[in-house]
């Protein structure tokens, strides 16, 4: 097989470069970090012919080679430094053919770099439709490299994008942009001999960020700092120059390759569109009737699929009990890792349903609205409209979302985001709101259209977003930072959902979902059956003589109900009884039981493992009926008091610890990672553990 080629993607924001990634590579990808960074790197193969396969790097957006966050600046380190692992043969720049000037700035940076290059014209379709006509043809003479048009939503063009694959050189072939050695001419020289080169750009953009490449030693950045001061180098000034100067080139470039016969239509329908859904009133109101609907639709929409896998478990578990022969390991198999798999799987609806709505707000264009709309109100909270895209991330999985926050130039912003956004309900805390808002809400309507228990979730998810602001805002004061924050964003125009995407978004995070999470929960439930199964054994026989010596005295129609007492007896002398029982005093005033304190601790490996944990003690602590796990906990009863355990005020107290606590070591390593300090993970499991405590502790007293 011929050598691979290395392919980078580089391109600006909303580009549909990840798109183009995925349809090249399929399923043959992998993510990793690039070395001795957490920034994410996305690599993957795409077989170009029997003899020749590319490996192909999707680098972050950016808007041009000069950085503004952590994940843009890899492009230019990538780039700009042949030694580097990820440096490529071919550069793919993917530019949005509605906004081609604009797109255009950062290929002529990447072209003047002298790296052989593929322009590749995304949205084609979209740009037809609103009447700019491109030559491309003409465009390709222009620029001296192969110029592709392709529709990576429609999945078009991809054959003569793997054809120009085939087709490139290893030299670069585009014609010279504007000039930049007019810009600082002596300086660039002194650089150009040091470094023994002959591209000019590349010397200016080393005077301009020289620093981030490791292939250069101390003493040569003292000299490049040293030529800097020599002459004079004002990089912001001649940053600005540069732009100034491309975008002049561009519109020689362009004159008579785009004609644009729609722009006043295009921008005024979206004007219209964007005054009602952007507007300081109207905006919010949608907002929120859109978020309503959502949470509406999780209950409602997903209540008989739940059903259906609900009783599933209750058919297998029965099942197995009846064909399976009695002993220990079967009592494992069926109330430990089956229970607990119940707990994870009935879930899935629901989280299918939340992450298809998440995907189809990101596909048309309005979750960048929602930021737009939401900057002011963050700058009074101490963040910025930035901060809105990681915690409305959040409600996914706070781990990518604070990975995310990297795009956020202030550090007082980055930091004070990360330290808030796991107070946002995440998916992980979904299963556990569900199933105690059906234990105490009932199922009803409300003026024949809401549903109670889907208004009760959206409180929920509301009382977690506002205690975030909160926060956010107390440490706007606690948090001391000299730089000034600002927001920069472009907004995206309106399109359809790819409903290709939104499948195949609902299908991946279901799976992340049960293997991910279900894997945890497993082992959990395994552990705790055995923990619960088992205790010291002077106990454990003292019940036996004590039950045996009753059994004796009783009639036949009695054994039954002494067998379940038994059951609970020895359930509350195990190992996992022993250890509810120990944290039982601290968390008795927030009106939990031992057995809800041990669902508390396993929730700290991760928080869905409350419903198996549930699910694996009422199983084990069972009278031979096999039920679903909710009616289990419906039916559970206090032995001192004979009321239900669950009640609405200890099902809202433990609604409230579950939306405050850090219960999730995931988001405690990644905190660590992207702050580089334990000092801040601490902080949050500590503030976040004592909000939980005291919200749930003030919410039953009062409720109770």
């Amino acid at each position: 097989m011929a050598k691979d080629i290395k392919i980078a993607l580089v391109g600006n924001p909303n580009t549909g470069k990840s798109t183009l990634f995925n349809l090249l590579t399929g399923l043959n990808q992998k993510i990793g970090n690039f070395p001795g960074i957490t920034v994410d790197k996305k690599t993957g193969y795409c077989k170009l012919s029997d003899s020749k396969q590319a490996e192909i790097i999707d680098l972050p957006g950016t808007y041009s080679l000069y950085p503004k966050s952590k994940d843009e600046s890899i492009v230019f380190q990538v780039l700009a430094d042949s030694k580097n692992s990820s440096h490529p043969d071919l550069v793919i720049l993917v530019v949005d053919a509605t906004n081609l000037r604009r797109n255009l700035l950062l290929y002529t940076q990447v072209a003047d770099l002298g790296l052989p290059i593929i322009l590749v014209l995304n949205m084609t379709d979209m740009a037809k439709k609103e009447g700019i006509d491109i030559d491309v043809d003409k465009l390709s003479e222009r620029l001296g490299i192969q110029v592709v048009a392709i529709s990576a939503r429609n999945n078009s063009g991809l054959s003569e994008l793997k054809e120009a694959i085939r087709n490139t050189t290893v030299i670069a072939t585009q014609t010279e942009g504007a000039d930049m050695h007019v810009l600082a001419p002596e300086a660039i020289d002194f650089v150009k001999s040091h470094i023994k080169t002959d591209n000019n750009y590349l010397a200016l953009q080393l005077l301009h960020q020289h620093l981030p490449l490791n292939i250069f030693s101390s003493a040569d950045h003292e000299i490049f700092e040293q030529i800097k001061k020599d002459h004079h180098f004002e990089s912001s000034k001649l940053q600005a120059a540069e732009t100034i100067s491309r975008y002049r080139y561009l519109g020689t470039v362009l004159s008579g390759v785009v004609e644009d016969t729609g722009a006043a239509r295009k921008f005024i329908f979206s004007d219209k569109l964007d005054a009602v859904l952007t507007h300081r009133v109207w905006g919010f109101t949608i907002f929120i009737a859109i978020l309503f609907f959502i949470f509406n639709s999780i209950f409602s929409w997903s209540s008989y699929p739940m059903e259906l896998i609900e009783y599933s478990f209750v058919w297998l578990t029965e099942f197995g009990h009846q064909h399976l022969p009695a002993g220990m390991l079967t009592d494992l198999l069926l109330d430990g890792v089956v229970a607990g798999l119940g707990g994870v799987v009935i879930f899935i609806p629901q989280i299918a349903i939340l992450f298809a709505f998440i995907s189809i707000l990101e596909d048309t264009g309005y979750m960048s609205r929602v930021t737009f709309m939401m900057d002011k109100i963050m700058r009074k909270f101490g963040l910025s409209g930035k901060s809105v895209v990681p915690m409305i991330g959040s409600l996914a999985c706070a781990v990518p979302s604070i990975m995310s926050a990297r795009n956020i130039e202030s550090w007082k912003d980055r930091i004070i985001t990360i330290m808030v956004a796991p107070l946002v309900s995440c998916s992980a805390r979904l299963p556990v709101y569900t199933l105690l808002i059906s234990l105490v809400v009932p199922e009803k309507m409300i003026w024949g259209f809401i549903n109670l228990q889907g208004l009760t979730l959206m409180g929920m998810y509301l009382i977690s977003i506002f205690a975030a602001v909160i926060v956010a805002f107390i440490m706007k004061f606690l948090i001391k930072a000299k730089e000034k924050s600002y927001f920069i964003m472009e907004l995206p125009v309106y399109r359809m959902p790819r409903w290709s995407n939104v499948l195949y978004t609902m299908y991946e995070k279901s799976k992340t979902f049960v293997f991910e999470a279900g894997k945890v929960i497993i082992a959990i439930s395994i552990i705790l059956w055995v923990l619960a199964t088992f205790g010291p054994s002077d106990k454990f026989e003292a019940i036996d003589k004590k039950y045996a010596a009753i059994e004796a005295q009783k009639d036949s129609t009695q054994i039954s109900t002494l067998e379940r007492d038994r059951s609970a007896e020895k359930l509350e002398n195990s190992y996992a009884g022993i250890l509810g029982h120990v944290i039982e005093p601290a968390i008795k005033p927030l009106g939990f039981d031992w057995k809800i304190g041990i669902a508390l601790i396993t929730s700290f490996a991760a928080r869905e493992a409350f419903v198996g944990t549930m699910a694996t003690i009422y199983s084990v602590d069972n009278d031979g009926e096999v039920a679903t796990i909710r009616n289990k906990m419906r039916g559970a009863r206090n032995p001192d008091t004979g009321l239900p355990v669950f009640t609405f005020a200890t099902a809202f107290s433990l609604m409230l610890f579950y939306a405050f606590a850090m219960q999730c070591m995931s988001t405690v390593a990644v905190v660590y990672r992207e702050t580089k300090s334990w000092k801040w993970p601490v902080i949050q499991l500590v503030y976040m553990t004592a909000m939980a405590y005291v919200a749930s502790l003030i919410a039953y007293q009062l409720l109770k």
